[in-house]
């Protein structure tokens, strides 16, 4: 069916609600609008479903959910794995947990047990969850730091990682091939309850999750030194960090936290934000506020999942706060791992860290000092969690740390994805360490870029919504896929690595090699100088993301040449 077809269907089956028909009469008038919410069925990605709240096949409502669910049902019932069970966490987002009921009622019809939080958790907490409870699979309902009209549904697997290849196609055959909506089950609240298909965890969990967490503490007693005088300025952007954040905070000894009261509590609506993302500048500004208010040490935000972690430090210098990119945040808390790590005798045999291929190169030269290997993951923190699992199953690395350049990291293997509340609990270590010491974390990364080398990252992105922008980031990876740059001014290509077709080329000799790493639409540029680029359309968002990377002789040379690599880059877009 063409779009009008698939609206007049919605209009007119008696399977679809009032309300969901009312809102599509006020648009019957709309072309434009109807082919928007009906031109295609919102794509059950790698990772999921994601898209904006209303009725229509490209649209997050119950019905999309619900079909998408039965289709994650028939894999599991395939799999022969439905008695061990699904977990389901949910953000604060709008109708976060009606799809999360959703989800679980369809998956209780189907036979298989649903274990859904009480309320609103952390993402990590979910990836945690499953993997303590022994379940098959796990759903967490959010959008992490989308827009408001936003939500977003995330698929994981019983190791606690979102589901990778190839199990993530096997997935989403099975969810596509399921065309009828009529034939989706569906069962009450009160049915499932009564079958105990539906069941519902919450503190349990959370002890056992905390308990997890300070095992990461690598030295308690600074913290309990320093626990009076370190200040620390905190928001939750109104999501599901506020309670975990605070409580492991607490329990650790420190005693001067300070959350933002306008952003404290779930606001579907993220009113005092124009973006709840800790990579926006703009959302910082009530807790910078606060922070020069109270004279903190350092400033903390989670996006309303809390995967991610923001952060501003404290300048002694310019009596300021410094904005510090997930490169640099990620950079930190590593290398105190590893420092400490090392110095106290507690580093693992072959020890590894990992990041995204997207994420600075300051590791490489951070790893080595401490004899840590680092490995190399498509960007994606699946492939962090993928990684962790196959060095429990070969025993050939132990893990140390994982981090990406979006602002997410992992100390510990509690969870599978990334984790902002063991992030700034470690962070947190860390600005205790720095304070015993006499210096700000901003200090301590000044020190470690006269180290380790003046590495300088940035993000451009391009936004391209609906059909038309769905083509046009074709067009633009395309572009550079048949005809690539030999060079981005200054900068001369050396490789191109094409991970779409697995190959890296070689432009002096024309030789060719394997990339190694999974098929995935993304193309990354080795250029002198150490520099880099990289093009990659996003997979939850109407987006195409082009990446960069320099290293300069200091932190201004850094910044130029940056921000001519950008500038270079958009010519050749």
């Amino acid at each position: 069916m063409n779009a009008r077809e698939q609206y007049d269907f919605w209009v007119s089956d008696p399977y679809f609600d009032e309300d969901t028909k009312k809102e599509l009469r006020a648009v019957a008038d709309n072309e434009a609008e109807i082919n928007d919410r009906f031109y295609k069925n919102l794509e059950f990605g790698t990772g999921g479903l994601r898209g904006v709240i209303g009725a229509g096949t490209n649209r997050m409502n119950v019905y999309t959910v619900r079909k998408a669910t039965q289709g994650l049902a028939n894999y599991i019932l395939k799999q022969g794995t439905q008695d061990k069970g699904v977990a389901i966490a949910y953000d604060s987002r709008r109708m976060s947990p009606e799809f999360a009921d959703v989800a679980a009622l369809c998956l209780n019809a189907n036979g298989i047990k649903a274990y859904v939080f009480d309320a609103l958790r952390p993402t990590p907490e979910l990836s945690f969850a499953l993997r303590t409870k022994g379940c098959t699979a796990g759903i967490v309902v959010t959008a992490s730091h989308n827009p408001p009209e936003y939500n977003g549904y995330k698929v994981y697997w019983e190791d606690g990682a979102q589901v990778t290849a190839p199990r993530d196609k096997d997935i989403i055959a099975e969810v596509n091939a399921v065309t009828d909506y009529n034939s989706v089950k569906t069962m009450s609240l009160e049915e499932a309850k009564a079958k105990g298909l539906y069941i519902v965890i919450g503190r349990e969990i959370d002890d056992l999750y905390m308990a997890e967490l300070k095992k990461q503490i690598i030295h308690p007693e600074i913290i309990k030194e320093v626990a009076k005088d370190i200040k620390i300025v905190y928001s939750p952007f109104h999501g599901t960090g506020n309670v975990p954040v605070r409580r492991i905070l607490k329990e650790l000894g420190f005693e001067n936290v300070y959350v933002v009261p306008e952003q404290e509590l779930p606001d579907p609506d993220f009113t005092t934000l124009e973006y709840p993302n800790p990579e926006d500048p703009k959302a910082f500004t009530l807790a910078l506020k606060l922070a020069r208010e109270v004279k903190a040490d350092v400033v903390l935000a989670t996006d309303p999942d809390a995967d991610r972690l923001g952060i501003y430090s404290y300048d002694t210098k310019t009596d300021d706060y410094v904005p510090f990119t997930g490169n640099m945040s990620g950079m930190l808390i590593a290398e105190y791992i590893l420092k400490e790590r090392a110095a106290g005798g507690t580093m693992p045999a072959n020890p590894a860290l990992i990041k995204t291929i997207v994420t600075t190169n300051m590791a490489e030269p951070i790893a080595a000092k401490y004899g840590v290997d680092v490995i190399e993951v498509l960007t994606g923190f699946k492939y962090i969690g993928e990684q962790i699992k196959l060095f429990e199953q070969n025993h050939s690395k132990n893990y140390v740390f994982g981090l990406e350049e979006s602002y997410g990291c992992l100390a510990g293997t509690h969870a599978r994805d990334k984790d902002a509340v063991v992030a700034v609990m470690c962070l947190c270590e860390v600005a205790a360490w720095c304070k015993k010491h006499g210096m700000t974390l901003w200090d301590r990364m000044v020190k470690l870029y006269e180290e380790f080398g003046f590495f300088k990252e940035d993000l451009y992105t391009i936004t391209l919504k609906g059909m038309d922008g769905s083509e046009k980031i074709c067009e633009i990876m395309e572009k550079l896929r048949k005809n690539p740059p030999t060079a981005f001014g200054p900068w001369k290509v050396i490789d191109v690595r094409d991970y779409d077709n697995d190959t890296i080329k070689n432009l002096s000799d024309g030789s060719v090699k394997p990339t190694g790493l999974p098929k995935s639409n993304v193309l990354y540029f080795d250029l002198t100088d150490g520099a880099w680029c990289c093009a990659r359309p996003s997979g939850t968002e109407p987006k195409i993301k082009f990446y960069m990377g320099v290293k300069g002789t200091d932190r201004e040379d850094a910044a130029a040449k940056v921000a001519e690599l950008t500038a270079e880059l958009k010519k050749n877009i």
